[in-house]
């Protein structure tokens, strides 16, 4: 008999995978510093000053060079019951490392005159100031370092303390000036039978039943103070938009008979105008980029609400002060070693 031969079985095996190399891990820190340098300065001030320049040792060297402030963006979402910070304090300290060379300021929902005058006081070039619900900084404030603004080429202010004076104040101390932007939407008001002018708060029509120290001043609605101002100081405007005025058809031709330059004029919620007559036609003839009164307002940047008698913002008012659970200055002190270490950081250390 022959010899049994072993049955082989065979087993199928799938062809083993190249197994792909884990993707490379990169480091920021071997971005070339121009470009770490353009990505930090898309950051807000808050933003730099509690997180990015504490990430590590060249980010912080990167964000103590002053031209990375030569723009401070002080946009806040005005959510004071979660901000653990003072914001004065922030601004001041940011201004100090501009070393002079601030150029475009933001400020919102915060500030007063004391801290206008700090950042005028310390840098004499700027070109462009936004005041955003800055309630306590006075029309006597702003009046007063409109003489150290002479490079100013935007002002842009929202729902402030404004009066005629300081308005003309500000128009004659800034030759340079090119775009102006007014806002009080909460004042853009409804008449009872349509658009219209709403009369009460004539009880704070004029400058001398405000506060002599600089309190709050509302003209009455249908007066053409602020536009006279405008018209009387700001001839060399390129830009002008006046959200909410209470301007009529009297101060609208006075501004475009006092400045020639006039390229974009927006008058979204102005219903004291009156638009369907010749003035109309001639704003329509000379303006390239025009608003008007009941046009849209998708584009604008701060949402409004039907109310009882008009438009409001609805950001909430709230008043900034100085009663913060910490010491911000020695947190924010450069002579400290705090950033250099990130671990030190420890909530306990905040409160």
């Amino acid at each position: 008999m022959g010899k049994k031969r072993n049955k082989k079985t065979l087993v199928w095996r799938p062809k083993p995978k190249s197994r792909t190399p884990p993707a490379e891990m990169r480091n920021w820190l071997d971005l070339p510093r121009d470009v770490t340098v353009s990505i930090l300065s898309r950051l807000r001030a808050v933003e730099i000053l509690e997180s990015a320049q504490m990430v590590c040792m060249a980010w912080r060297i990167i964000c103590k060079d002053p031209l990375m402030w030569r723009t401070i963006d002080m946009a806040n979402d005005a959510d004071y019951d979660d901000m653990f910070y003072n914001l004065d304090a922030m601004c001041r300290h940011a201004v100090d490392r501009s070393c002079g060379g601030l150029v475009d300021v933001n400020i919102e929902h915060f500030g007063d005159d004391d801290l206008l005058k700090y950042i005028t006081d310390s840098c004499g070039g700027i070109r462009r100031l936004r005041l955003v619900s800055c309630y306590s900084i006075s029309r006597v404030g702003l009046g007063k370092v409109a003489s150290k603004l002479t490079l100013l080429e935007e002002l842009e202010i929202y729902v402030c303390n404004l009066s005629r004076t300081s308005l003309e104040m500000v128009g004659r101390s800034c030759p340079l000036l090119k775009s102006f932007k007014l806002n009080r939407p909460e004042f853009s008001v409804y008449g009872i039978s349509g658009f219209g002018a709403y009369d009460g708060f004539d009880d704070w029509n004029d400058d001398e039943n405000g506060d002599e120290n600089g309190g709050p001043v509302i003209d009455s609605f249908g007066k053409d103070d602020e536009a006279l101002a405008i018209a009387g100081t700001m001839n060399g405007l390129h830009h002008l938009q006046l959200f909410g005025n209470r301007l009529t058809n009297d101060g609208l031709s006075k501004i475009l008979d006092c400045c020639p330059h006039l390229e974009s004029l927006d008058l979204r919620h102005c219903f004291n105008l009156d638009l369907k007559v010749a003035l109309g036609k001639r704003c329509a003839e000379r303006i390239k980029q025009l608003r008007l009164p009941n046009d849209s307002i998708d584009d604008y940047e701060f949402r409004t609400a039907p109310c009882e008698y008009g438009f409001y913002n609805d950001s909430e008012d709230f008043d900034c002060d100085d009663d913060y659970p910490y010491e911000f200055n020695g947190y924010y002190s450069d002579d400290s070693d705090f950033y250099d270490d990130f671990t030190k950081i420890r909530f306990s250390d905040l409160f």
